[in-house]
């Protein structure tokens, strides 16, 4: 991660200048500084590119002078339409041009510390990149950018207000590397081993094996994990902000993932084009997990539990069989018609287990669950489905301040129907029609009017393209979503205890 310091504003001597602009702004301060240090260069290159300073544009002046590597002016929008995001994309498009820098400085016009925090944010997130496993990549490729400074007139403020981001940054980090493991090295016993790494951060981690799973009565869990070598985990991870530090007790806050390590649609198997993309097929138990890093990272004062179900979907002479019958946790019978729609099956089990075990609030799960959300909504929503107005409504307002956008589907009595079977109380899928919708119908069932959402995330998981703070890849889409969710709506006001 790129190494973020503040300090006062100040013309830097070497490495690189990032300049947020707003739209209509005239030269002043570090701006006029700079252009006076470097005879006029920068002035005269705005000018002849026509730059005004609106929203997402750029300028970069190579080499202008006064010891400086080169000048990126950014542009901010009108100030009327500042929000953190604008800032946080601004950050991120910065730090998309500075990869070829080893040191840079960021400042803008009045920049206040939580703008500059938020930039520092969006630069941080730009700047990820997975190479685990390249082993011949020339030096000149690699991105070398490794300290970023924030200009601001109050740098102690801007540290404060970067700390709790540091830490939602390190929990999409985390979301990031296990969604981009290959399914041979993070099979669910090895996702379950890096779970137990959170407990460095406070975090209650236990894990449940088979042999506990079927003690249990997990038949719908252990049956999509029956076909695979690789045994089935689930995690529980609790972090007691709350409780844990003698604040009053309040019923826990729950968030549940899919984590199906790899899916070949077991018997039902899909087609072998992009399966290779299906070893993100646990994106939601990673975006859970690098959740609870966030949490705990900025000790959120706020009780919280994370469950994720692991598995791996395979096809084998014990695999699981399209009319098999399954008794689930909760004593419901499913009749599975297809095995590639095993993660409902996955959910029912830990929805119902996080229900009896810990009487939760209101439980939000996340999925990487039907291809149908991606015909819907394509891959600039996630596909929200909830039984709860007011939880769906928090929902999609910080979907709004994140980026992370969510967008609330139907459910109804009429999609519920397509799921009855003949011989069993419900079957896994309800035929093409509203595929999302009724693999919703589905894990309602398991939610006993507990207030509850569900996150289809099949199109967010994974970009296939660069984007402001999201470099192509695992974007790790939910973390920032649900961490705003849980400070805005459910932590005490700053200063209250």
């Amino acid at each position: 991660m790129v190494d973020i310091a503040f300090a006062r504003p100040a013309l830097p001597k070497s490495g690189a200048l990032v300049l947020l602009v707003s739209e209509g702004e005239m030269p002043s301060g570090l701006w006029q500084q700079a252009d006076h240090a470097t005879g006029g260069a920068i002035a005269r290159a705005l000018a002849a590119a026509e730059f005004k300073g609106a929203k997402g544009k750029t300028c970069t002046i190579l080499a202008p002078g006064a010891g400086l590597s080169r000048v990126i002016v950014v542009g901010l929008g009108k100030p009327s339409t500042f929000e953190p995001l604008v800032f946080e994309e601004a950050g991120g498009a910065a730090a998309a041009l500075l990869a070829r820098e080893t040191a840079a400085t960021i400042g803008a016009h009045a920049f206040t510390a939580d703008q500059a925090a938020q930039a520092a944010l969006g630069a941080t997130l730009r700047s990820y990149r997975f190479d685990r496993y390249r082993t011949k990549e020339k030096p000149e490729d690699k991105p070398k950018l490794s300290r970023l400074t924030l200009l601001v007139a109050d740098p102690a403020r801007g540290k404060a207000a970067w700390e709790p981001r540091a830490a939602v940054a390190n929990g999409v980090f985390l979301t990031r590397d296990l969604v981009s493991e290959p399914a041979n090295v993070l099979n669910p016993a090895e996702m379950a081993n890096r779970c137990k790494k959170l407990s460095e951060l406070g975090v209650k981690v236990e894990v449940l094996g088979p042999r506990e799973m079927a003690k249990l009565g997990f038949g719908a869990l252990l049956g999509v994990s029956q076909g695979s070598v690789n045994e089935p985990r689930m995690v529980v991870m609790q972090w007691q902000g709350a409780s844990g530090r003698g604040r009053r007790k309040d019923k826990p806050i729950a968030f549940i993932g899919k984590g199906v390590t790899f899916d070949t649609g077991g018997i039902s198997i899909k087609p072998a084009g992009g399966m290779e993309d299906m070893k993100w097929d646990m994106g939601g138990a990673g975006t859970v997990i690098g959740l609870m890093a966030a949490l705990a990272g900025r000790k959120a004062k706020v009780d919280v539990v994370g469950l994720v179900g692991l598995v791996e979907n395979m096809p084998s002479g014990s695999a699981q069989r399209p009319g098999d019958v399954v008794k689930s946790y909760s004593g419901q019978t499913i009749e599975v018609i297809n095995t590639d729609a095993e993660g409902r099956l996955v959910l029912a089990d830990v929805l119902w287990y996080c229900q009896e075990k810990f009487d939760p609030r209101f439980m939000i799960d996340l999925a990487t669950l039907t291809g149908a959300i991606i015909v819907a909504l394509g891959h600039g929503h996630a596909g929200l489905f909830s039984n709860n107005d007011e939880l769906a409504e928090k929902l999609a307002a910080v979907g709004k301040a994140t980026g992370e956008k969510v967008w609330r589907m139907p459910l109804n009595e009429a999609y519920d129907k397509l799921i009855r079977s003949d011989i069993a109380d419900m079957k896994n899928i309800g035929g093409r029609p509203g595929g999302s919708i009724t693999a919703a119908q589905f894990i309602q069932r398991f939610v006993n009017d507990k207030p509850w959402a569900h996150l289809d995330i099949a199109g967010m998981a994974w970009s296939t393209k660069d984007a402001a703070c999201v470099p192509k890849g695992a974007t790790a889409y939910g973390v920032r979503l649900l961490d705003r969710l849980v400070a805005q709506f459910y932590e005490p006001a700053a200063g209250a205890d």
